[in-house]
């Protein structure tokens, strides 16, 4: 089966990995047909395991690796897809459109830290088949007062968030 793998706080405060380099910790791991997708840690690969397995596998053998503590979400093919398709929101020059990729019922605790937070004009969150949609105009995303909340070490093993358009290039690679 094909899958991704969406790794949390690469190339971000610290901790920065060559892409070349993780994609041989999955292969030293027993994954196949692995290669990446940007920089910010989205690895394509395909293995006969469970996606639960996968977990906890990769996230042991990065941790090992990196000596830190790795976080990752692994999802399908099929899954992809669902990202892309479920994107509320047009094209807009002016906006950043994010999709975050998470554990189970984490979008509802987005939604709700959202709600709570105070909103640039155009900022917008929507949830589409249990997957958080957010809307941001471009420049505002780290400085918004949701964009500070993602940050929360509370929150760093429940989520990790990609630009929408990082599902388009996953799936033209699938």
């Amino acid at each position: 089966m094909k899958y991704c793998a969406f790794l949390r706080g690469v190339n971000v405060k610290g901790t920065n990995m060559k892409m070349a380099e993780v994609c041989q910790v999955f292969k030293d791991a027993g994954m196949n047909d692995v290669a990446s997708i940007l920089a910010s840690g989205n690895i394509v690969f395909s293995s006969d395991k469970k996606a639960d397995e996968l977990k906890k596998i990769l996230e042991k053998a990065m941790s090992d690796h990196f000596s830190y503590e790795a976080y990752l979400f692994i999802k399908t093919q099929e899954e992809i897809e669902s990202f892309w398709n479920g994107n509320p929101f047009g094209k807009d020059e002016n906006l950043h459109s994010y999709t975050f990729v998470g554990n189970d019922g984490v979008e509802k605790v987005l939604m709700q830290e959202f709600e709570n937070a105070a909103k640039a004009d155009d900022e917008d969150a929507k949830i589409v088949n249990n997957i958080f949609y957010w809307q941001v105009p471009k420049g505002n995303t780290l400085d918004s007062t949701f964009g500070k909340i993602l940050g929360k070490k509370s929150l760093k093993d429940q989520f990790t968030s990609r630009n929408i358009n990082t599902f388009e290039k996953i799936l033209k690679k699938f």
